[in-house]
């Protein structure tokens, strides 16, 4: 088991909310994420804060734009878009992004969903994190309960943990 790892600095997050219906004052996903996030040392800028539609095109610009801007992004949480409709294309965008996959976000949230949450509908989850070089991006269903269960029992439990890690080789 490892100890809690405390950061010197504000983890930097952007949140993206991928949905054909939400606007601002109809987003419970994304204000819940920013939420939840705020209890720790996570800052989210106003242009940090994001709705796309499902559409492959508008998601990866989106996440391209903040990839490579100079204002170096820790974690970024993607709301939506992770189901099997033909709409749900957050996955197919966020996935070539990767450097490297873990694997285990996904494997974990969906047992995490199974005997907490939803059971069986569990399996129409296609949620994934991983690494783009030093920067997190996490895949979410839209759903707060969702939303919820992954930022609360697998993200903030261990992200100063994953931003040390990924940061670690690159610190003078």
């Amino acid at each position: 088991m490892h100890t809690n790892v405390q950061l010197d600095k504000d983890i930097k997050c952007a949140i993206l909310t991928v949905s054909d219906t939400r606007d601002y004052e109809t987003d419970r996903g994304g204000q819940l994420a920013q939420s939840l996030l705020s209890e720790l040392n996570v800052s989210i800028a106003t242009e940090h804060y994001r709705i796309v539609k499902d559409d492959i095109e508008a998601i990866t610009h989106q996440l391209k734009l903040w990839l490579t801007s100079s204002n170096q992004l820790d974690v970024i949480i993607t709301t939506g878009g992770t189901g099997i409709s033909q709409r749900d294309v957050t996955i197919e965008a966020v996935r070539p992004l990767l450097t490297k996959e873990l694997e285990g976000f996904g494997e974990l949230f969906r047992y995490l969903s199974y005997t907490e949450d939803v059971g069986t509908r569990a399996l129409l989850t296609r949620a994934i994190a991983g690494t783009c070089d030093n920067t997190l991006i996490f895949a979410l269903p839209g759903s707060t309960g969702a939303i919820k269960l992954a930022i609360e029992k697998l993200i903030k439990p261990e992200l100063s943990h994953l931003v040390f890690e990924l940061n670690k080789d690159i610190r003078n």
